[in-house]
């Protein structure tokens, strides 16, 4: 086995401006930097956890303490997800070793993945839950044919949200993230709402939890499942209730697991989406390749930080791309 050295540290990311879903407020996002070295090649990887989970950066660096002492003896990235569980400690140490085998290997991480050669990907691009003049003036001005909205759970409030995006864009498509803020007996009336504005997903509308409820719920558009599922061993709460499962590195804890998810997914007879827990672009890389199996890519993150990493991934004409020289690239 090949000794490793471990560092991990906390790095910060203040927003442009504060961010808001149903039932939180951001202004930044305070991120876990790992790098694992062999003495000759480094690799990096990046979580900002999950913050419903209280999975924040100083859970994170605790976990990463935990195993420091294995990960240096020499424990591989297959060893990995059985020293720890899902979650943003994982996610940044199986990204680190993924792009630390590329620059062994001399191949890049899609390859060592078996993937093909990454394309540019059409992603959304988030608003947040504002006032809906205030949502609708920033989507006009958006250069992506693909929109989230966030919503509250405040029904007469995000129909406004709604009406006003799609009023100035017409051409569209268009999400929606209720971030588990309704609860099942508003459904029928929210569906109705989002079918008249022509809303082609809705993500997450129940509490995680509460999965159940969706059993008797008609869905006349397709439902996504985010918070509800955060792994492997969770993908049992699908059938008849989703149609959509939404996969985030920081959840699953790691591009290892999230191919695995996706690859299920399919499996079942269900569309995959890739989602960010926001972060910079290192974070975004290796979920650039997971969005290469994906229908629906939301990896928007760094477009809301004052200040990205250098190099960082692109956004142009509503496309996401990433320089092979960010993350998983051959030596």
């Amino acid at each position: 086995m090949t000794h490793l050295t471990l560092s991990a540290r906390i790095e910060l990311f203040p927003y442009k401006k504060p961010f808001r879903i149903s039932g939180h407020v951001f202004t930044e996002t305070a991120v876990v930097l790992v790098e694992l070295s062999d003495g000759q090649s480094t690799g990096r990887g990046e979580s900002a956890g999950v913050y419903y989970l209280n999975d924040d950066a100083a859970a994170i660096m605790a976990a990463i303490e935990s195993v420091r002492p294995a990960i240096e003896a020499g424990a591989t990235r297959q060893d990995l997800q059985a020293l720890l569980p899902p979650g943003g400690a994982r996610n940044a140490l199986d990204c680190a070793y993924w792009d630390l085998e590329a620059a062994q290997s001399g191949r890049p991480a899609w390859q060592l993945a078996g993937l093909q050669s990454p394309r540019q990907l059409p992603t959304t691009i988030t608003l947040g839950a504002d006032a809906p003049e205030v949502m609708a003036a920033a989507a006009a001005t958006l250069d992506t044919h693909h929109i989230k909205l966030k919503l509250t759970g405040e029904a007469e409030l995000d129909a406004a949200r709604v009406a006003a995006v799609r009023a100035v864009r017409p051409d569209a498509w268009i999400g929606v993230d209720a971030n588990q803020g309704y609860k099942a007996d508003a459904l029928p009336a929210l569906f109705d709402m989002l079918l008249t504005h022509s809303i082609a997903l809705l993500e997450q509308p129940l509490a995680r939890g509460a999965e159940a409820d969706m059993d008797e719920v008609d869905r006349p558009i397709p439902v996504a499942a985010d918070e509800s599922v955060l792994s492997l061993a969770e993908m049992d709460r699908l059938p008849g209730r989703f149609d959509v499962l939404n996969i985030k590195l920081d959840k699953c804890g790691g591009l290892t697991e999230a191919l695995a998810m996706a690859g299920r997914a399919r499996e079942m007879g269900l569309d995959v989406m890739v989602g960010n827990m926001m972060g910079s672009s290192l974070a975004m890389a290796p979920s650039f390749l997971l969005g290469q199996l994906c229908d629906v890519v939301d990896l928007d993150g760094p477009t809301f930080l004052a200040t990205d990493r250098t190099p960082a991934v692109t956004y142009t004409d509503g496309k996401i791309d990433c320089p092979a020289e960010l993350w998983g690239g051959a030596a």
